[in-house]
């Protein structure tokens, strides 16, 4: 028997607009026994059932597995992955040969919020960011076992970032092979998913990177903040003159130096550098493409003034050292960032290092990585790619 919660009266509004959270200032009443992870049905003021999901003590109380009245048992869990699957199979990029790195299930994108999983190649990475999906892991990795059949081999559970309170142990929660290498439109990278950073690859700049690619031809780059060196490996094969690779984390600059190897073995174009992001900038010249893929600098609202005057003063840098006729790709992956917000901050920028730019593209997350049509917040990645006159 679930446990109940009830709204104060009004408060139902935007269940009944389906959006998937219900904040604890909406809270009237909850059972006294409802405990971290619980599966609760919320009801109306007037006792009226309109959704039921995962109660978690904090400013998100509930999230929303469903707006109908159903029992949360194996059934569900494989008609939610089945149909995350069916979809990836409508985009082109599950059972593609050339590419068996994608992103399986994306939280609020794909009704089941609160959970993320990754394929590469035969093993698929979880990862919890509610208690309640905690608590459900093995039902979920039984549900996608079946759902994917000999798709993969391997259930590899990792939640130790993004629920650190619970100190929950990352491990294999079905099958346990070591080789971690995947494909992503015809190259080849390893894929740290037992120390890495999210599942152990950034899935969502798939695209971005290939963008990047048809750019790249005798050009003079500089990939900020490489990590796994993805961007790096791109402009390998799309032609550029050179590829530098910069990141503080002594880990991404061996990484992606493993990665530039395995597709281009010996290639003297590639050369990787272990510094502070803006001391490396602080001296950078001669760069006619530079990449910009910065770490979250905003990870709650609190923080994003801050934020912001981070992005204005990075990409200032950028625009001052980047060279005449230079393609400038910049990201923020902030979700408290907007799209007006980077663009401002860009702008500024922009202004403050007197440069003529226009914009070429207006980039975001790839299809895999869906919005909820009734979660706008679910839109975190924003990206330009910039000519810089």
């Amino acid at each position: 028997m679930y446990k109940t919660i009830q709204l104060k009266r009004g408060k139902e509004e935007s269940l009944l607009r389906f959006h998937p959270w219900v904040f604890s200032g909406a809270v009237q009443h909850a059972d006294k026994d409802v405990q971290d992870g619980d599966l609760v049905r919320v009801l109306t003021a007037n006792g009226d059932f309109i959704a039921v999901g995962h109660y978690q003590l904090g400013s998100i109380m509930v999230r929303v597995l469903s707006f109908r009245d159903v029992e949360i048992d194996d059934a569900f869990w494989h008609s939610r992955l089945l149909s995350a699957l069916q979809m990836r199979q409508t985009i082109g990029l599950a059972d593609n040969p050339q590419n068996n790195t994608y992103r399986l299930v994306h939280g609020e994108g794909d009704n089941l919020p609160g959970l993320i999983i990754d394929v590469y190649d035969k093993t698929a990475v979880m990862q919890a960011h509610s208690i309640g999906m905690h608590l459900c892991r093995h039902d979920i990795a039984r549900q996608l076992v079946e759902v994917m059949g000999s798709r993969i081999e391997n259930v590899y559970y990792k939640s130790e970032t993004t629920l650190p309170f619970m100190e929950p142990e990352n491990g294999f929660l079905v099958g346990g092979s070591p080789d971690n290498v995947a494909m992503e439109n015809g190259l080849k990278f390893r894929v740290d998913w037992l120390r890495g950073q999210k599942t152990g690859f950034f899935v969502d700049q798939r695209e971005n990177r290939s963008l990047l690619e048809h750019y790249a031809k005798g050009r003079r780059v500089l990939n900020m903040f490489c990590y796994t060196g993805g961007f790096s490996v791109y402009a390998m094969r799309g032609g550029a003159e050179l590829v530098h690779s910069e990141d503080s984390s002594a880990k991404a600059i061996e990484l992606t130096r493993q990665n530039v190897e395995m597709n281009f073995p010996g290639d003297a174009r590639h050369q990787a550098f272990c510094e502070d992001a803006f001391k490396y900038l602080e001296k950078a010249d001669g760069y006619d493409l530079i990449i910009l893929d910065p770490p979250a600098f905003a990870k709650h609202r609190g923080a994003l003034h801050n934020a912001l005057k981070g992005y204005t003063r990075l990409n200032a840098k950028a625009f001052e050292k980047i060279q005449p006729g230079g393609i400038l790709f910049t990201f923020s992956c902030s979700q408290v960032v907007t799209k007006d917000h980077f663009r401002n901050a860009v702008f500024t920028a922009a202004a403050q290092a007197g440069r003529k730019v226009r914009i070429l593209h207006q980039l975001h997350q790839p299809a895999d990585h869906p919005i909820n049509i009734y979660h706008p917040e679910g839109e975190y990645l924003k990206g330009l790619v910039l000519y810089v006159e």
